[in-house]
């Protein structure tokens, strides 16, 4: 296991109700409050009018229209009323999108210049507004870290950023919130939980035990509530269990004392940078294509154990035959869900591939990943996602 920084500081507030408690977490910062929210579900769900009645000795400014895969020009838009309205705290209330967008709203308003420097250079964030989330979608566990993802659109150019004063200071999570979510976000979200379990699980590190069993019990968690959860959208423990997976994949705590790069989230990034595809979707096209990829006598063990201990695979089969089982219930897990497993599916061709896989491995460090790829290996796994 290698050495490693664990600090998850956020205050979770989970369950049913406890929106009643935002105007005594909002106190402690201040009166005036930037709400950052989508593209207005939050109106039609009630939950806006909750807020605003909970908020009624607060000065709310409205920050709206935040769309998926947050556009640099959104948090300009956002850092321009927090300076013209001397904002105190954010209110995130939506999913990952706006909670990243948030994130850095939240530094830009302390810099001076371009906000894309903060996202190309994390380093330059020093300080942040305080950040409040309520949580609609359970997928990015951005309630409960660092990081925000932010999509240069002039450049097509999508990249993650962070720093410990961007990590939120309170997240509300009440699964109830969670019960009109359409089944397709359903599906990304717990797809996307699923990918951020396997970026730590994949990892070169050995003999990090305890973080290997606390994922496999996050994926299993993933395959039991997420099937439930989109027949029976209002079931509170499919979507309460889920919830929790959300902030436990992604707090840290999994990938902490296994260094190295990610994988899958490098390449997807490159295609929703270049076309509108939904960022779990898109994790749930490649990982099947790239877990047959890197599977080789090094990595076979791996993907063994992974086949035994999440898919309850017979442990005496021959060692690559087990290992394409797992990933072959993988692939038909994320199905089970109605996701489209091919490019072609959501409209994507071959035209970029070249372009996206230089992108992937500039930006997302693949030469250190679990299995280290090139702009060849990149363009091969998009290849096999036709």
């Amino acid at each position: 296991m290698d050495n490693f920084k664990f600090h998850a500081y956020t205050e979770i507030l989970f369950g049913k109700g406890q929106i009643q408690q935002l105007p005594a977490v909002l106190s402690k910062y201040g009166k005036n409050v930037l709400l950052a929210y989508g593209s207005g579900s939050i109106k039609k769900n009630g939950i806006y009018d909750s807020i605003q009645s909970l908020l009624s000795d607060f000065n709310v400014i409205d920050f709206a229209d935040i769309e998926p895969n947050p556009h640099l020009a959104t948090v300009e838009r956002g850092r321009d009323l927090c300076l013209a309205h001397n904002v105190d705290v954010i209110l995130a209330v939506g999913g990952g999108s706006v909670i990243d967008c948030s994130k850095v709203v939240a530094a830009a308003t302390f810099y001076d210049g371009n906000a894309w420097d903060l996202v190309e250079n994390s380093s330059k964030i020093t300080k942040a507004l305080p950040i409040v989330t309520v949580l609609t979608m359970a997928g990015t566990g951005s309630e409960m870290n660092k990081g925000a993802v932010i999509t240069n659109t002039e450049t097509q150019v999508k990249r993650g950023t962070g720093a410990w004063t961007t990590i939120p200071q309170t997240s509300i999570v009440d699964p109830t919130y969670l019960y009109t979510l359409p089944a397709k976000q359903t599906a990304a979200g717990s797809a996307d939980i699923f990918s951020h379990v396997l970026e730590s699980y994949f990892k070169r590190t050995p003999d990090a035990y305890v973080q290997d069993r606390m994922a496999e019990a996050i994926l299993l968690t993933v395959i039991k509530y997420a099937p439930i959860a989109m027949v029976y959208p209002e079931d509170y423990s499919a979507r309460a269990n889920l919830a929790w997976a959300s902030s436990l994949a992604l707090n840290g705590i999994l990938g902490s004392g296994k260094n190295g790069a990610w994988s899958v989230h490098p390449i997807e990034h490159e295609l929703s940078a270049y076309y509108d595809l939904t960022h779990g979707i898109g994790l749930a096209i490649l990982t099947p294509p790239w877990m047959r990829h890197i599977l080789n006598e090094d990595t076979v063990d791996k993907f063994c154990e992974y086949g035994v201990n999440v898919w309850k695979l017979p442990s005496d089969m021959p060692r690559f035959d087990l290992a394409n089982a797992a990933i072959d219930a993988t692939e038909t897990f994320f199905e089970s869900l109605k996701i489209p497993m091919t490019l072609h599916e959501v409209g994507i061709d071959a035209s970029k591939f070249e372009v996206m896989a230089k992108k992937a491995v500039e930006l997302g460090g693949l030469a250190y990943a679990y299995v280290p790829m090139n702009e060849k290996d990149v363009v091969e796994i998009l290849e096999a996602c036709k």
